[in-house]
Protein backbone atom coordinates (compact mmCIF):
# COMPACT_ATOMS: atom_id res chain seq x y z
CA UNK A 1 0.00 0.00 0.00
CA UNK A 2 2.81 2.32 0.45
CA UNK A 3 4.64 1.93 -3.01
CA UNK A 4 0.81 2.14 -4.25
CA UNK A 5 0.43 5.91 -2.64
CA UNK A 6 3.78 6.97 -3.34
CA UNK A 7 3.32 5.85 -6.97
CA UNK A 8 -0.04 7.90 -6.93
CA UNK A 9 1.78 10.82 -5.27
CA UNK A 10 4.24 10.82 -8.22
CA UNK A 11 1.48 10.55 -11.07
CA UNK A 12 -0.28 13.41 -9.48
CA UNK A 13 2.87 15.68 -9.65
CA UNK A 14 3.79 15.15 -12.16
CA UNK A 15 0.71 16.16 -13.88
CA UNK A 16 1.13 19.10 -12.18
CA UNK A 17 4.72 19.43 -13.71
CA UNK A 18 3.33 19.02 -17.10
CA UNK A 19 1.10 21.79 -16.84
CA UNK A 20 3.56 24.05 -14.80
CA UNK A 21 6.24 23.88 -17.46
CA UNK A 22 3.96 24.48 -20.32
CA UNK A 23 2.52 27.43 -18.82
CA UNK A 24 6.43 28.79 -18.06
CA UNK A 25 7.71 28.13 -21.66
CA UNK A 26 4.56 29.89 -23.25
CA UNK A 27 5.55 33.05 -20.55
CA UNK A 28 9.05 32.67 -20.24
CA UNK A 29 9.75 36.18 -21.05
CA UNK A 30 7.97 37.59 -18.68
CA UNK A 31 8.86 35.08 -15.78
CA UNK A 32 11.71 36.48 -14.57
CA UNK A 33 10.04 40.36 -14.99
CA UNK A 34 7.67 39.44 -12.24
CA UNK A 35 8.14 41.26 -8.87
CA UNK A 36 10.17 38.87 -6.38
CA UNK A 37 13.54 39.52 -5.79
CA UNK A 38 15.62 36.79 -7.62
CA UNK A 39 18.29 37.06 -5.44
CA UNK A 40 16.41 36.40 -2.21
CA UNK A 41 13.92 34.13 -3.34
CA UNK A 42 16.47 30.88 -3.18
CA UNK A 43 16.93 31.53 0.10
CA UNK A 44 13.55 32.43 1.28
CA UNK A 45 12.13 28.84 -0.75
CA UNK A 46 14.48 26.95 1.37
CA UNK A 47 14.17 28.34 4.57
CA UNK A 48 10.31 28.60 4.49
CA UNK A 49 10.19 24.60 3.53
CA UNK A 50 12.86 23.71 5.73
CA UNK A 51 10.52 25.18 8.64
CA UNK A 52 7.57 23.70 7.39
CA UNK A 53 9.68 20.35 8.02
CA UNK A 54 9.27 21.02 12.05
CA UNK A 55 5.67 21.96 11.60
CA UNK A 56 5.88 25.85 11.24
CA UNK A 57 3.03 26.35 7.73
CA UNK A 58 5.03 27.20 4.87
CA UNK A 59 1.52 28.90 3.69
CA UNK A 60 1.81 31.14 7.19
CA UNK A 61 5.63 32.10 6.44
CA UNK A 62 4.73 33.13 3.10
CA UNK A 63 1.77 35.06 3.78
CA UNK A 64 3.31 36.82 6.05
CA UNK A 65 6.40 37.77 3.68
CA UNK A 66 4.83 37.94 -0.20
CA UNK A 67 2.70 41.18 0.19
CA UNK A 68 4.94 42.31 2.48
CA UNK A 69 8.06 42.26 0.21
CA UNK A 70 5.04 43.48 -2.41
CA UNK A 71 6.05 39.42 -4.72
CA UNK A 72 3.28 39.04 -4.87
CA UNK A 73 -0.30 40.61 -5.26
CA UNK A 74 -3.08 39.88 -2.90
CA UNK A 75 -5.20 38.65 -6.02
CA UNK A 76 -2.60 36.34 -6.85
CA UNK A 77 -1.32 35.23 -3.34
CA UNK A 78 -4.46 32.20 -2.76
CA UNK A 79 -2.89 29.97 -6.20
CA UNK A 80 0.80 31.07 -5.53
CA UNK A 81 0.53 29.86 -1.98
CA UNK A 82 -0.83 26.12 -3.29
CA UNK A 83 1.61 26.30 -6.50
CA UNK A 84 4.63 27.00 -4.95
CA UNK A 85 4.39 24.25 -2.07
CA UNK A 86 3.57 21.21 -4.15
CA UNK A 87 6.97 19.97 -5.44
CA UNK A 88 8.05 20.34 -1.76
CA UNK A 89 5.25 18.96 -0.02
CA UNK A 90 5.73 15.97 -2.55
CA UNK A 91 9.30 15.46 -1.90
CA UNK A 92 8.29 15.63 1.82
CA UNK A 93 5.62 12.84 0.98
CA UNK A 94 7.86 10.59 -0.54
CA UNK A 95 10.63 11.08 2.28
CA UNK A 96 8.39 11.23 5.07
CA UNK A 97 5.50 8.10 4.12
CA UNK A 98 7.34 4.69 5.10
CA UNK A 99 4.22 3.03 7.00
CA UNK A 100 0.60 3.42 6.42
CA UNK A 101 -0.98 2.68 9.90
CA UNK A 102 -4.15 3.42 8.94
CA UNK A 103 -7.00 1.61 7.71
CA UNK A 104 -7.19 1.78 3.79
CA UNK A 105 -10.73 2.83 3.34
CA UNK A 106 -10.27 5.70 5.95
CA UNK A 107 -6.93 7.24 4.12
CA UNK A 108 -8.90 6.77 0.57
CA UNK A 109 -12.17 8.42 1.77
CA UNK A 110 -10.19 11.28 3.89
CA UNK A 111 -8.15 11.97 0.18
CA UNK A 112 -10.67 12.03 -2.27
CA UNK A 113 -12.70 14.56 -0.27
CA UNK A 114 -10.11 16.77 0.05
CA UNK A 115 -8.76 16.45 -3.63
CA UNK A 116 -12.94 17.26 -4.12
CA UNK A 117 -13.22 20.32 -2.70
CA UNK A 118 -9.52 21.22 -3.86
CA UNK A 119 -10.34 20.56 -7.14
CA UNK A 120 -14.06 22.95 -7.08
CA UNK A 121 -12.44 25.68 -4.94
CA UNK A 122 -9.88 27.61 -7.62
CA UNK A 123 -12.92 28.53 -9.59
CA UNK A 124 -14.52 30.58 -7.37
CA UNK A 125 -10.98 32.01 -5.47
CA UNK A 126 -10.45 33.46 -8.81
CA UNK A 127 -13.48 35.49 -8.99
CA UNK A 128 -13.38 36.68 -5.34
CA UNK A 129 -12.83 40.70 -4.64
CA UNK A 130 -8.88 41.12 -3.59
CA UNK A 131 -10.20 42.26 -0.23
CA UNK A 132 -12.54 39.48 0.46
CA UNK A 133 -9.53 37.51 -0.15
CA UNK A 134 -7.23 39.52 2.20
CA UNK A 135 -10.03 38.84 4.92
CA UNK A 136 -9.46 34.86 4.36
CA UNK A 137 -6.18 35.52 4.44
CA UNK A 138 -6.13 37.02 7.97
CA UNK A 139 -8.32 34.12 8.98
CA UNK A 140 -5.65 31.71 7.87
CA UNK A 141 -3.09 33.70 9.62
CA UNK A 142 -4.84 33.71 12.82
CA UNK A 143 -5.77 30.11 12.58
CA UNK A 144 -1.66 29.00 11.82
CA UNK A 145 -0.67 31.28 15.22
CA UNK A 146 -3.31 29.86 16.98
CA UNK A 147 -2.65 25.93 16.28
CA UNK A 148 1.18 26.67 16.51
CA UNK A 149 -0.26 27.99 20.40
CA UNK A 150 -2.66 25.05 20.66
CA UNK A 151 0.76 22.45 20.10
CA UNK A 152 2.82 24.38 22.30
CA UNK A 153 0.77 23.55 25.24
CA UNK A 154 -0.39 20.75 24.44
CA UNK A 155 -4.27 21.52 23.75
CA UNK A 156 -4.95 19.46 20.65
CA UNK A 157 -5.08 15.49 22.13
CA UNK A 158 -3.25 12.84 20.78
CA UNK A 159 -3.85 9.77 22.87
CA UNK A 160 -6.30 8.12 20.69
CA UNK A 161 -5.73 4.45 19.63
CA UNK A 162 -8.03 3.58 16.72
CA UNK A 163 -6.52 3.03 13.27
CA UNK A 164 -9.82 3.47 11.37
CA UNK A 165 -12.87 5.52 11.25
CA UNK A 166 -16.39 4.26 10.67
CA UNK A 167 -19.91 5.82 10.96
CA UNK A 168 -20.55 9.22 11.75
CA UNK A 169 -16.95 9.90 12.40
CA UNK A 170 -15.86 8.96 9.19
CA UNK A 171 -18.60 11.24 7.41
CA UNK A 172 -17.73 14.05 9.54
CA UNK A 173 -13.99 13.84 9.15
CA UNK A 174 -14.86 13.44 5.32
CA UNK A 175 -16.78 16.71 5.70
CA UNK A 176 -14.09 18.71 7.61
CA UNK A 177 -11.42 17.01 4.73
CA UNK A 178 -13.61 18.48 2.13
CA UNK A 179 -13.75 21.75 3.58
CA UNK A 180 -9.77 22.36 4.35
CA UNK A 181 -8.87 21.12 1.01
CA UNK A 182 -11.16 23.83 -0.06
CA UNK A 183 -9.61 26.23 2.40
CA UNK A 184 -6.34 25.64 0.73
CA UNK A 185 -7.52 27.64 -2.22
CA UNK A 186 -7.74 30.91 0.16
CA UNK A 187 -4.68 30.52 1.77
CA UNK A 188 -5.47 28.39 4.85
CA UNK A 189 -3.25 25.58 5.37
CA UNK A 190 -4.52 22.35 6.03
CA UNK A 191 -1.82 20.13 7.58
CA UNK A 192 -2.61 21.41 11.35
CA UNK A 193 -6.45 21.40 11.26
CA UNK A 194 -6.14 17.90 9.58
CA UNK A 195 -3.98 16.87 12.47
CA UNK A 196 -6.57 18.15 15.14
CA UNK A 197 -9.17 16.74 13.66
CA UNK A 198 -7.75 13.10 13.00
CA UNK A 199 -7.04 13.36 16.73
CA UNK A 200 -10.20 14.45 17.66
CA UNK A 201 -12.40 11.48 16.71
CA UNK A 202 -9.90 8.97 18.39
CA UNK A 203 -7.05 7.79 15.84
CA UNK A 204 -3.73 7.15 17.00
CA UNK A 205 -1.03 9.79 16.01
CA UNK A 206 1.26 7.50 13.97
CA UNK A 207 -2.45 7.23 11.35
CA UNK A 208 -2.91 10.87 10.99
CA UNK A 209 0.53 11.60 9.03
CA UNK A 210 -0.51 9.77 5.86
CA UNK A 211 -3.72 10.75 5.98
CA UNK A 212 -2.32 14.69 6.49
CA UNK A 213 0.70 14.18 4.00
CA UNK A 214 -1.57 12.46 1.72
CA UNK A 215 -3.98 14.75 1.56
CA UNK A 216 -2.08 17.60 1.14
CA UNK A 217 -0.15 16.63 -1.15
CA UNK A 218 -2.85 15.41 -3.64
CA UNK A 219 -5.50 18.34 -2.92
CA UNK A 220 -2.63 21.11 -3.39
CA UNK A 221 -1.43 19.65 -6.44
CA UNK A 222 -5.37 19.05 -8.20
CA UNK A 223 -5.98 22.85 -7.31
CA UNK A 224 -2.59 24.11 -8.88
CA UNK A 225 -3.23 22.85 -11.41
CA UNK A 226 -6.76 24.90 -11.86
CA UNK A 227 -4.13 27.92 -11.07
CA UNK A 228 -1.95 27.10 -13.66
CA UNK A 229 -5.22 27.03 -16.20
CA UNK A 230 -6.24 30.26 -15.05
CA UNK A 231 -2.90 31.88 -15.28
CA UNK A 232 -3.94 33.28 -11.06
CA UNK A 233 -0.42 32.47 -9.81
CA UNK A 234 3.56 33.98 -9.66
CA UNK A 235 5.22 31.61 -11.96
CA UNK A 236 8.51 33.29 -10.54
CA UNK A 237 7.94 32.37 -7.12
CA UNK A 238 6.69 29.29 -7.72
CA UNK A 239 9.41 28.55 -9.69
CA UNK A 240 12.05 29.12 -7.59
CA UNK A 241 10.27 27.08 -4.50
CA UNK A 242 10.01 23.95 -7.04
CA UNK A 243 13.35 23.68 -7.04
CA UNK A 244 15.11 25.72 -3.85
CA UNK A 245 12.11 24.77 -1.43
CA UNK A 246 12.41 21.03 -2.14
CA UNK A 247 16.12 21.11 -0.59
CA UNK A 248 14.66 22.95 2.70
CA UNK A 249 11.95 20.22 2.42
CA UNK A 250 14.39 17.35 2.73
CA UNK A 251 17.40 19.07 4.91
CA UNK A 252 16.79 18.10 8.13
CA UNK A 253 18.67 18.96 11.27
CA UNK A 254 17.30 17.35 14.13
CA UNK A 255 18.94 19.45 16.81
CA UNK A 256 17.37 22.31 15.52
CA UNK A 257 15.34 23.80 18.76
CA UNK A 258 12.56 25.53 17.21
CA UNK A 259 11.00 26.63 20.70
CA UNK A 260 12.30 30.46 20.33
CA UNK A 261 11.47 30.39 16.40
CA UNK A 262 7.90 28.92 16.91
CA UNK A 263 6.87 32.68 19.42
CA UNK A 264 8.64 34.61 16.89
CA UNK A 265 6.49 32.94 14.16
CA UNK A 266 3.36 33.44 16.03
CA UNK A 267 4.27 37.27 16.98
CA UNK A 268 5.22 37.76 12.81
CA UNK A 269 1.59 36.00 12.03
CA UNK A 270 0.03 37.98 14.66
CA UNK A 271 1.15 41.62 13.18
CA UNK A 272 0.93 40.19 9.71
CA UNK A 273 -2.82 39.81 10.47
CA UNK A 274 -3.17 42.87 12.66
CA UNK A 275 -1.75 45.10 9.59
CA UNK A 276 -4.04 43.52 6.93
CA UNK A 277 -7.21 44.57 9.75
CA UNK A 278 -5.86 48.08 9.58
CA UNK A 279 -5.33 48.01 6.24
CA UNK A 280 -8.81 47.10 5.23
CA UNK A 281 -10.09 49.25 8.00
CA UNK A 282 -8.30 52.75 6.37
CA UNK A 283 -9.42 51.72 2.91
CA UNK A 284 -12.88 51.28 4.51
CA UNK A 285 -13.47 54.88 6.43
CA UNK A 286 -11.72 56.30 3.51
Amino acid sequence: MVKILLGLIVLINLGFLFYFVRDLLRHRAEVMTEPAATWALPFSSFFIFLLSTFGISDFAISTALCPKAKWVSIKKLPGTLNTQCVIPVAAMALSDITAITVDIKTLAICIIAAVIGAYIGPRFVVKLPADTIKKFVMAGLLIAALMILAGKFNWIPANGTATSLSGWKLIMTAILLFVYGALNNIGIGSYALTMATVYAMGLNPPADFPIMMGAATFSVSTSSIQFVKLADYSRKITLFTSTFGVLGAVFFVKSLDTSMLQWLVIIVLLYSAISMALSLRQKEEA
